[in-house]
């Protein structure tokens, strides 16, 4: 079966599967894992580099305070057309984070003949994270496969509870952008309850928005977690100053106590993919000093000092 992934957690799905001698296409993002995917032909582009700009700059760009940057990536549709591809995976949560599910289906429309099958990805919840690689699974034949993978993930998520069961649960703030300041939402403040910790300023599942920076001051977090979409770690570094120059950040109980970290965003916590369960992993050692799963490493979690 010749496989497109237009998503990088789509990507990550059919890593998990055992499929990626499948996948004909993929988008520029799509990186995990590195040896398996490089030499994927990929079909989009992005309407700037993320490199060359600051967060404020990233976030005007994008549409400021709203996810609606369906004109940031372009799909290569002829390239796409060329790959004939049987199946292409795709969502429809975030049009900042993938290219949008509008794009995809007048690009299936364009296509010669019957064209590809279009499964589309909205995962808001942990639980629904894992039922998607089951979905993928069933549609790419390798539905047995998923669901022992699928038990297998829910059972390092059960050992991460177990392990964190009955600690001190710190009050945790998540942050997904750095300027403006915005909550990361959806499944990572179930992340945060498993591996022991109390969520703040966003539910499980929730869509979120930017935050006035008042708002984290009153919250009082014990721990602050930055998780910028898209950043690798050493990204994020380079705009520690945006948060040093807020008032009152070196009062925060979190500063304080140096509880600031740096994680992989786009590894564990921004892809609804299965590497966030080792995102769950992480946090029992960031919040509890927890070994869940592999040894944690400075590339996945480090403290702000």
């Amino acid at each position: 079966m010749r496989i497109v992934s237009l998503l990088p957690a789509a990507t990550d799905i059919v890593a998990e599967l055992g499929l990626t001698a499948d996948l004909v296409g993929r988008t520029h993002e799509c990186d995990w894992p590195p040896a398996e995917v490089a030499a994927v032909p990929v079909v989009t582009s992005a309407g700037f580099s993320p490199d060359e700009l600051s967060s404020r700059e990233i976030s005007a760009a994008v549409g400021g305070g709203a996810h609606s940057g369906s004109s940031l990536y372009a799909l290569d549709v002829d390239a796409l057309s060329a790959l004939a591809p049987d199946v292409l995976l795709t969502q429809d949560l975030c049009e900042v984070c993938a290219v949008s599910y509008g794009s995809v289906t007048e690009a299936v429309r364009v296509l010669q003949g019957s064209g590809p099958r279009v499964l589309s990805l909205e995962p808001r919840r942990l639980d629904d994270v894992l039922d998607c690689l089951v979905r993928v699974g069933d549609l790419l034949g390798a539905g047995t496969v998923a669901r022992e993978r699928r038990a297998a993930l829910r059972g390092r998520l059960a050992t991460v509870r177990r392990l964190t069961r009955g600690r001190p649960r710190p009050r945790v703030v998540a942050v997904e952008w750095l300027d403006p300041l915005w909550p990361a939402g959806h499944w990572v403040p179930e992340q945060i309850t498993c591996a022991g910790g109390d969520p703040l300023l966003a539910r499980p599942g929730e869509h979120t928005r930017p935050m006035d920076w008042q708002a984290v001051r009153a919250a009082r977090p014990d721990v602050v977690l930055l998780l910028p979409c898209g950043f690798s770690p050493d990204r994020t570094l380079r705009e520690r100053a945006l948060l040093e120059a807020l008032p009152g950040w070196a009062d925060l109980p979190a500063v304080r106590a140096g509880q600031v970290w740096v994680l992989d965003g786009p590894a564990y916590f921004n892809r609804p993919g299965p590497r966030v369960v080792r995102g769950a992993e992480v946090l029992a050692h960031v919040l509890h000093g927890v070994g869940a799963g592999e040894p944690v490493r400075d590339a996945e979690a480090r403290q702000l000092v």
